[in-house]
C-alpha cells in the first residue's frame, strides 16, 4: 500500500483535538485543511483541490431524484482483468479479486470532483467537536460531541470510524428502497422496505449533555413481498453502547406484537441479506466496536465510486442494473481520490465471522466505501462498495447504493435501489419527530 501525507498523519497523531493547540497552529491548519479535516489542496495530478464542494440547491424536488451535474462527462479509461497490474497501486484487495473473477466487470474512472459539501452549521458543529470531543474508555462511544464527526484530526483507528458512524446524514431520513439478493445463478430476490430515521444526534441547537445517549431512530417496515408485508423493526442507537447496548424490536404481524431483540448486533446475520452479510456490515459498518482492535494504518490514494449520479435516476429499471455476477459497470462511476485506511483485527476471547476487516474512508465525507473481511483462515472473503453522491438539495455526502459481494457463494447482496418509486430520498418534508419512534407509537402504527 502506498501511504501519502506522512507528516500530515505525524500531526494526526500527535493530538486529539483543537484545544491541544496553540492559536497560531489551528490558523494554520484551518488553511491546510478542509471544515472536515480533509487536505485542501489535490495531488498535482488527477486528484484536484477542495474549492467548496458542490452548491445547495433545494429544488424543485418531485421526485427526489438528483440530476448528474457530471453527465457530460466521458470516461478517461477502463480499468478490467487485462490491465489491472497497471492500476494495481490504485485498487484494494478486494477491487482487484472481484476484477480477477468476473472478465466482464470493469471500472470506468472519469475525472474527479471533490464534491463534498455540506451546511455550515454542521462545519460549526465540527469546529466545536475538535475542541471538545473525547473517546469514551475502550472506544465504546464519544463525549463532547453533537451534529456530525467528532475528530477531524483523528489520532488513531477509533477516533475515524467514530467520525464515520456519527457523520453527518441530516435530522430525519425518509424513503423507499429495494434490497436484492442475487444468487450465483442469476437468480433474484427483491424486498421492499420504508426507511424512517430520526438523527437525535444532529438535533438543532442540541448539547452534548442532552443527548440521553441516542444517536438516531429507525422504523424500517417491509412492504414487499406479500408474505412478508407488515413486519417492523425499531431501533434506538445508542453512543455509549457498553453503559447501554443499542435497543431493537421486532412486529411481525402473525404475532401481532411488538417484543425486544437483544441480538440484533456484530454478527448476527442479516435476514435481509439471505445471511450473506453480518447485521454490523450494514452502512458499511455499524454498532459497537468493541470486538476489534482498530489501527491506523494512514492515507491512500484509490480509484472509488463517486457521484454515483448514473445509477441513481428514477428511470432505471432494477434489470437495469443488477446483473447475473455484479452491478452493471457500464452505470457506476469511479474516481482517483484519497482516503483514510483503517484496519480491525478481532480480539483475543471474541467471536465474529471475520476475523479481520480492512475499511477505507473518503476523506471528504468520513463515509466508509470499501469494505474488506477476512475469515479465520486468512482469506478475503467479501468486498462492499459504497456508491456516494452529494445530496446536494441539502448537502451531505451519503450512499445511494451499497452492494457486497460474497466471493465463497458466487451471490451478492444490494441495498438502497430506489429506482422505480415514485421519489427517492426525502429530508425537508418527512414530518417525523422524536415522538415517531417510541414503542407505543410504533405499536399503533404496526397494527393499524
Amino acid at each position: 500500500m502506498k501511504i501519502i501525507s506522512a507528516a500530515f498523519l505525524m500531526i494526526s497523531a500527535a493530538m486529539s483535538s483543537w484545544a491541544e493547540l496553540p492559536a497560531s497552529e489551528i490558523e494554520r491548519l484551518q488553511q491546510d485543511l478542509t471544515p472536515l479535516g480533509a487536505e485542501r489542496a489535490g495531488n498535482g495530478k488527477a486528484i484536484p483541490a477542495w474549492t467548496g464542494g458542490l452548491p445547495q440547491n433545494k429544488g424543485p424536488w418531485e421526485s427526489g431524484f438528483h440530476l448528474d451535474p457530471y453527465a457530460g462527462e466521458q470516461a478517461l479509461f477502463r480499468i478490467e482483468a487485462s490491465n489491472l497490474e497497471a492500476h494495481k497501486a490504485q485498487l484494494t484487495a478486494g477491487q482487484r479479486q472481484l476484477l480477477m473473477r468476473f472478465p466482464d466487470m470493469y471500472l470506468n474512472v472519469y475525472p474527479s470532483h471533490r464534491s463534498a459539501s455540506y451546511p455550515d452549521y454542521v462545519y460549526e458543529a465540527i469546529r466545536t467537536n475538535a475542541a471538545t470531543a473525547k473517546l469514551l474508555p475502550y472506544g465504546s462511544g464519544v463525549t463532547g460531541a453533537v451534529m456530525s464527526s467528532p475528530f477531524p484530526i483523528p489520532a488513531n483507528g477509533l477516533e475515524v470510524l467514530w467520525n464515520h458512524t456519527l457523520r453527518f446524514r441530516g435530522q430525519t431520513v425518509s424513503y423507499e428502497a429495494v434490497s436484492s439478493l442475487i444468487t450465483a445463478s442469476g437468480q433474484r430476490m427483491d424486498t421492499l422496505r420504508e426507511y424512517n430515521y430520526y438523527f437525535k444526534y444532529s438535533e438543532s441547537g442540541l448539547q452534548p449533555s442532552a443527548l440521553d445517549n441516542k444517536v438516531f431512530l429507525l422504523t424500517r417496515e417491509t412492504l414487499a413481498p406479500a408474505h412478508q408485508a407488515g413486519s417492523l423493526t425499531l431501533v434506538h442507537e445508542t453512543l455509549d453502547q457498553m453503559r447501554s447496548p443499542r435497543k431493537s424490536w421486532i412486529y411481525t404481524p402473525g404475532a401481532r406484537r411488538l417484543r425486544r431483540t437483544p441480538d440484533l448486533a456484530h454478527d448476527t446475520p442479516d435476514v435481509n441479506s439471505q445471511s450473506l452479510r453480518t447485521i454490523d456490515q450494514v452502512d458499511m459498518y455499524n454498532g459497537a466496536p468493541d470486538y476489534y482492535d482498530w489501527t491506523l494504518i494512514g492515507k491512500q490514494e484509490i480509484y472509488i465510486p463517486y457521484n454515483a449520479y448514473p445509477v441513481h435516476q428514477g428511470n432505471l429499471r432494477l434489470d437495469d442494473i443488477l446483473q447475473k455476477h455484479h452491478l452493471n459497470p457500464a452505470l457506476l462511476r469511479y474516481e482517483l481520490h484519497r482516503v483514510w485506511v483503517i484496519e480491525a483485527t478481532l480480539r483475543v476471547g471474541f467471536s465474529h465471522r471475520y476475523s479481520k476487516r480492512r475499511y477505507y474512508l473518503d476523506e471528504d465525507s468520513w463515509s466508509i466505501v470499501y469494505a474488506e473481511e477476512y475469515d479465520h483462515h486468512g482469506l478475503l472473503v467479501q468486498v462492499t462498495e459504497g456508491h456516494l453522491i452529494n445530496y446536494y438539495d441539502l448537502q451531505m455526502m451519503m450512499t445511494t447504493l451499497e452492494v457486497t459481494y460474497d466471493f465463497p457463494s458466487g451471490r451478492y447482496y444490494v441495498e438502497g435501489l430506489d429506482n422505480e418509486r415514485e421519489r427517492s430520498f426525502r429530508f425537508f418534508d418527512t414530518g417525523l419527530s422524536e415522538n415517531d419512534f417510541s414503542t407505543n407509537a410504533v405499536r399503533r402504527q404496526a397494527k393499524r
